[in-house]
């Protein structure tokens, strides 16, 4: 009986799935590779540890004025100190309730739009769109049920970046769809109308626009007629961001197939018909990201107003700075506000994320 002894020329391959796979083959993939994630963990380890120390370890927590911040690390009482100029700017702190109860409202409604659980969407839409605006203008600014009148030019911090930037997302997008299918058009009045509009806002600055719907709009107005300033800067963000929104939603409409336009003529659908049963909910999934992009990039376009004279939460912070009783401490004013648009940011994007993966066809 013969025996073969059989000797593989070749190594097994290396496990590549797995923790210690995808370690393997992301970080540790050749000797360059692993060098330079070597040299990164180190970094990542010693900043995350120095910026403990200084922000936890060391950092100043309980007190109400400066003195309270003795040792070396993180003084965080001066936010402690500020935090209500951070949400509400100076509104009186006798009506405080006021702007609470508008973002008490603004996250239930927020959380009954995203959260699949919550029945009644269509009702949840409803409300915020039409009733919650005008309450909400009626709520804050006050003058009306025995409110004390609160002007805009005390509003600030939290709530005028929730205000601007939700105005501009609720308002921007039905107008983008609008501009969007008039570029596309096949009427021509109508396509170089939308494409005159897109084009010229999207080659002027925001802080242009921001600047000419506070100084320049009023030239232009009836001698004595005036314009809340709050109410300028959301008409300049809504035209601005418009144009943009357009050219995210036609980069959708110019994915969909010529078939599915053609199927939608076939089953005997008019243009408006086709547009919203069959066309629009392809374009607007294709565009998501596009979208949240653009959201995103309105949210943090709000710290702008501060030309104007409004103090966003940046605002706040920069005007923070320059208060005698607290100089020093502008890293961690800064630090706050870029915690706030973070936390909001992220949030946006991680929505996006999950609604790319809801709404995934392709398997």
């Amino acid at each position: 009986m013969r025996t073969f002894n059989f000797t593989p020329s070749e190594a097994p391959p290396a496990k590549l799935t797995g923790v210690s796979g995808w370690l393997r083959k992301n970080l540790f993939a050749g000797p360059v590779n692993t060098v330079v994630t070597l040299v990164l963990l180190w970094l990542v380890v010693t900043w995350t540890e120095q910026i403990f120390q200084w922000a936890v370890l060391d950092a100043d927590f309980i007190g109400s004025t400066r003195d309270a911040c003795s040792r070396e690390g993180a003084c965080w009482v001066f936010i402690q100190a500020r935090f209500e100029q951070f949400m509400f700017g100076f509104y009186p702190e006798s009506e405080i309730w006021r702007p609470m109860v508008f973002f008490a409202t603004t996250a239930g409604l927020i959380l009954w739009l995203l959260v699949d659980r919550i029945p009644y969407k269509k009702w949840a839409l409803l409300i915020t769109l039409i009733p919650f605006p005008v309450l909400s203008a009626m709520l804050l600014h006050g003058g009306t049920f025995g409110l004390e009148t609160v002007e805009t030019h005390q509003w600030g911090g939290l709530m005028v970046t929730l205000i601007i930037a939700l105005t501009g997302i609720l308002a921007s997008l039905p107008f983008g769809v609008l501009l969007a299918l008039g570029r596309r058009s096949n009427m021509p009045v109508i396509r170089s109308i939308s494409t005159v509009y897109i084009e010229f806002w999207r080659g002027v600055p925001l802080i242009t626009v921001l600047f000419m719907a506070s100084v320049m709009l009023p030239l232009f107005l009836s001698g004595g007629t005036e314009i809340d300033k709050l109410l300028r800067a959301l008409i300049g963000v809504v035209l601005f961001n418009s144009a943009y929104m357009a050219e995210a939603i036609r980069g959708g409409l110019q994915s969909i197939s010529k078939g599915q336009y053609e199927a939608a003529e076939a089953l005997g659908l008019g243009y408006w018909k086709m547009m919203r049963l069959v066309i629009l909910p392809q374009a607007l999934k294709v565009s998501i990201p596009s979208i949240v992009n653009t959201f995103i990039a309105l949210l943090k376009d709000t710290s702008l107003v501060l030309i104007i004279g409004m103090f966003d939460v940046l605002g706040i912070a920069q005007s923070a700075n320059s208060d005698p009783a607290w100089l020093g401490f502008s890293t961690e004013s800064y630090l706050f506000a870029a915690f706030i648009f973070w936390v909001m940011c992220f949030g946006m994007s991680r929505y996006s994320l999950y609604l790319e993966n809801k709404l995934h066809t392709g398997h």
